[in-house]
């Protein structure tokens, strides 16, 4: 087999497995967004249970520990996912319908955490299993895993550039020329955000953000500009001051994924129980927050963003896994928004500039930051976001804060 053939085939492999990731991305979200209804729509529509809220985390919390009890505490966080996949070209595949249903249990009984980090487990895993099935026929193919990463990020947040560059801010030397990788990192996002729509469209369904409107940038006051950017970089220390607080107070517990599931459930269920806004991954309380913002209350939207912030980093220390990037996205609109009002300025605008520099300053990828938040904010944001996004990148926090 020649090289241009061998090239070729390549690329409709990358693009039918693209294919398949948006399907299973959309079967995922479809399931959740069902079980979501059921728990806690339907129920509570035609019963009365009192401490529901409680009760549902807390029952949840002990079946998701009895099932990592057995199969081990998967999903794992994005960054492992990544990490592993950049060591070895590969991840793991031998329990991928129970990484699945792991993956989903949590975020249907409410927990704080999004939906890319299990997704992103379970593509991997799953490019793994293809790659070794294809590995005497292509040389390349250890490189299949890290663009399945690719394509789910760039379909679960709806942001094809993003998916595209994300990886590329970190880029490593890779057994395939550069210009060939960006081809199959565009050939499997092409399918898989692809197939997502269609099936969106076709049957319902979906995740993910929508614009929260526009902003002016006439008469701008760059003194609110930098505060704005002050309290998102301060975010990004309270998030990391959570993550290390939490992990010192589980410590006690680590080995003991059972009671640190009840633990982590229990906390959700009583915060949420009295913040409500604290639970589920966070992109369809947005509107919540932009419709009733004013209403809701400065102090009430602080309180919640912070909160938020600690009650996601104990669901993902306890067991109750996933991703931070939708809730932490939340977190930011919250806080910004209720600084707009004490401040009296575009309430988008200022949610713009606090989320990109708490995001910004959490992941030290300033590009990919911005083309993720176009989801949310207008075109015209984009030089002043991408600013604030290099700022806070460099903004970094003190080694014994980052230290496990």
């Amino acid at each position: 087999m020649n090289k241009l053939v061998k090239s070729f085939l390549m690329i409709i492999y990358t693009l039918v497995l693209g294919c398949i990731t948006g399907c299973i991305i959309w079967l995922f979200i479809k399931i959740m967004n069902f079980g979501i209804y059921f728990l806690w729509d339907f129920i509570p529509n035609n019963t009365n249970i009192p401490f529901y809220t409680i009760i549902v985390c807390l029952i949840g919390g002990i079946l998701i520990g009895l099932l990592k009890r057995k199969n081990g505490n998967y999903p794992e966080e994005l960054n492992t996912v990544v990490t592993k996949v950049k060591k070895t070209g590969r991840y793991e595949y031998n329990n991928i319908i129970s990484n699945f249903v792991c993956a989903l249990s949590p975020l249907i009984i409410g927990a704080s955490i999004g939906p890319e980090a299990g997704l992103s487990g379970i593509i991997a895993g799953l490019f793994t299993w293809i790659g070794d099935k294809l590995k005497n026929t292509f040389k390349e193919v250890k490189e299949l895993t890290s663009i399945g990463i690719t394509a789910t990020l760039g379909t679960i947040f709806k942001s094809p550039l993003f998916g595209f560059v994300e990886p590329l801010e970190s880029e490593e030397e890779t057994t395939i020329p550069k210009t060939s990788k960006i081809v199959l990192y565009f050939v499997a996002i092409l399918g898989s955000f692809g197939i997502f729509i269609i099936l969106n469209n076709v049957f319902g369904g979906g995740v993910g953000f929508e614009s929260v409107g526009s902003a002016e940038l006439s008469n701008i006051n760059w003194l609110y500009v930098i505060l704005l950017t002050i309290i998102g970089i301060t975010m990004g220390y309270i998030y990391f001051a959570s993550k290390k607080l939490v992990t010192i107070i589980l410590k006690p517990i680590k080995n003991e994924i059972l009671v640190k599931c009840i633990f982590g459930s229990l906390i959700l269920g009583i915060v949420g129980y009295l913040l409500p806004l604290t639970m589920f991954s966070g992109e369809s309380q947005i509107h919540i927050v932009l419709e009733n913002g004013t209403s809701i209350g400065i102090l009430i939207l602080i309180i919640t963003g912070i909160v938020k912030i600690f009650i996601t980093n104990i669901c993902i220390e306890s067991g109750l896994n996933g991703g931070h990037f939708f809730p932490m996205i939340f977190s930011a609109i919250s806080i910004g928004y209720a600084f707009s009002i004490i401040l009296g300025v575009n309430s988008v605008l200022a949610m713009a500039i606090v989320t990109t520099a708490f995001l910004s300053n959490i992941l030290k990828k300033p590009l990919a930051t911005v083309l993720l938040l176009m989801i949310l904010f207008e075109m015209n944001l984009i030089p002043i976001m991408l600013g604030v996004a290099i700022i806070s990148c460099y903004i970094k926090q003190p080694k014994w804060l980052l230290k496990k």
